[in-house]
């Protein structure tokens, strides 16, 4: 995977892990039901609309609260190609890597992009563009190790093919 494109949807600072996967369905570790609830206590809309490569921004502390995995897994198995913001909470980014959803911090870009604009993430580059407004960022580019982790679409993977 060299590049994401889609529509944004586009959330605030500080959205967080019960926020993306609400608690009351975590007794499910199913990728396709966990997408199901994906965002819901924040965009009712949200898994109605989304469509394959769509893409998700963010402002500051993109994935606080918990540790769960669940709440990378929840988004990447909606359907979600990238997530873009000002800042990851440490452990979503970690985790986020660890089952193969590509993040990218781009604190202009995650302020600049709005609800609705079509988006496309080179992930060899960095640079994020804003095909509707025709602008574009510079984002942290993923090292080499890191896009062969989401490449194999997670950690677990990556090391069973290496073996």
């Amino acid at each position: 995977m060299k590049n994401a494109k889609g529509r944004v949807f586009k959330y605030g600072d500080n959205i967080d892990t019960d926020v993306i996967i609400p608690a009351r369905y975590l007794n499910s570790s199913d990728p396709a039901e966990l997408a199901t609830h994906c965002m819901e206590d924040i965009d009712k809309e949200f898994i109605k609309k989304v469509q394959k490569g769509d893409i998700i921004v963010a402002e500051k502390n993109f994935g606080c609260g918990s540790s769960r995995e669940h709440a990378p897994i929840a988004i990447k198995a909606a359907g979600v190609s990238c997530v873009i913001a000002e800042t990851f909470a440490r452990i979503f980014y970690r985790n986020a890597i660890n089952i193969g959803l590509p993040i990218i911090e781009c604190p202009k870009a995650a302020a600049e992009i709005e609800e609705g604009d079509e988006v496309e993430v080179n992930f060899d580059t960095g640079v994020i563009t804003d095909l509707t407004k025709g602008a574009s960022y510079q984002g942290q580019a993923f090292p080499p190790f890191m896009q062969k982790i989401i490449d194999a679409e997670g950690l677990v993977n990556y090391i069973n093919t290496r073996q």
